[in-house]
């Protein structure tokens, strides 16, 4: 189905740019993340939480600023460690304050969103150091950081969701089976880049949002430290064994390049045997969970992931809201 309108009356609004040169300027993530968070709505326009707190966490690898939120009285509570996307060089806990606000209230769980380190400044495996230190603060802390020991949920949107899903795996690999969930927003799990890989990025290229030809020069943010794009850490997809991995709930867009690569994931973790839920929202491009939840079509992402989190399974949506 074509582009939602609200999302192309949205596109269409944005600043029309001639055409690239031969040799473009590179990118500046100084100026793209004060960009971002220049768009991040003012507090009292944000969806409401009962409590929002930010601590730091003290990880192995440093500190690590936590934002956590809550929308139950309760002392305790199962939880969600929740990673924003960004390519790896933008994004905060600003910029994806909304998501994580959304979850809080959907799902009843307290969300730790992380904020980790981003590159270049911090290139990987940075971001991965700082999750899985704040998941084992997490498991170590239990009752006094809020959780109560039940539902353990990592949750990530774009590369965000890569390293939720990432994280786990090296989790599950040193013998730390506590997550119980991953719910991964349309997910980065293919760095090889070829853009005739999946035909989504062919049929997807140009003109909704995200287009193909921009992916490579933002993941090469994260590959200053020489990371290697085969390595599962870093393209999860690759891992050789999948089983044994938390059950997952997966999340595309109709018209994102990443559309085939999230399913694909998805038909791998199912056939190493990880109870797996795959969803393709129609007419929705990259980062809607993000950018427009307030579409009602959208904000059912919420809904789905709470009935997840609880039953294992996805919720029969009304007709409109598929």
């Amino acid at each position: 189905m074509p582009l939602h309108p609200e999302i192309a009356r949205f596109l269409a609004s944005l600043p029309h740019e001639e055409p690239a040169p031969l040799d473009p300027a590179p990118l500046d993530p100084a100026a793209m993340r004060a960009g971002e968070e220049s768009q991040v709505p003012a507090l009292p326009d944000r969806h409401p939480v009962a409590h929002v707190t930010d601590i730091v966490v003290q990880a192995p690898t440093g500190a690590v600023p936590v934002r956590v939120y809550s929308d139950t009285d309760a002392p305790t509570s199962g939880a969600i460690v929740y990673f924003h996307g960004g390519a790896y060089f933008l994004g905060s806990l600003n910029t994806h304050d909304d998501v994580a606000r959304r979850l809080a209230t959907a799902t009843g769980l307290r969300v730790f969103s992380v904020g980790y380190r981003l590159a270049p400044e911090h290139p990987f495996p940075a971001a991965l150091d700082d999750a899985v230190g704040v998941i084992d603060w997490l498991i170590s802390e239990g009752e006094s950081a809020g959780w109560d020991g039940t539902t353990l949920a990592v949750v990530g949107d774009s590369s965000g969701g890569t390293i939720a899903t990432v994280a786990a795996s090296l989790l599950h690999d040193r013998g730390v089976d506590r997550i119980t969930h991953q719910v991964l927003y349309y997910p980065s799990v293919d760095l090889d880049l070829d853009p005739n890989r999946y035909p989504s990025m062919v049929e997807n290229a140009v003109g909704f949002g995200l287009e193909t030809a921009g992916i490579a020069p933002f993941n090469a943010f994260y590959f200053t430290s020489g990371a290697d794009p085969l390595d599962p850490r870093v393209s999860p997809i690759g891992r050789p064994n999948l089983s044994g991995l938390p059950a997952a709930l997966i999340l595309t867009a109709e018209l994102d390049p990443m559309r085939d690569e999230g399913e694909q994931y998805g038909q791998r973790l199912t056939d190493a045997g990880v109870p797996t839920v795959v969803h393709r929202y129609e007419g929705a491009g990259h980062g809607f969970v993000q950018h427009f939840a307030w579409l009602p079509e959208y904000g059912a992402a919420f809904a789905e992931t709470a009935a997840f989190l609880e039953t294992g399974t996805a919720p029969t949506l009304p007709k409109g809201l598929q």
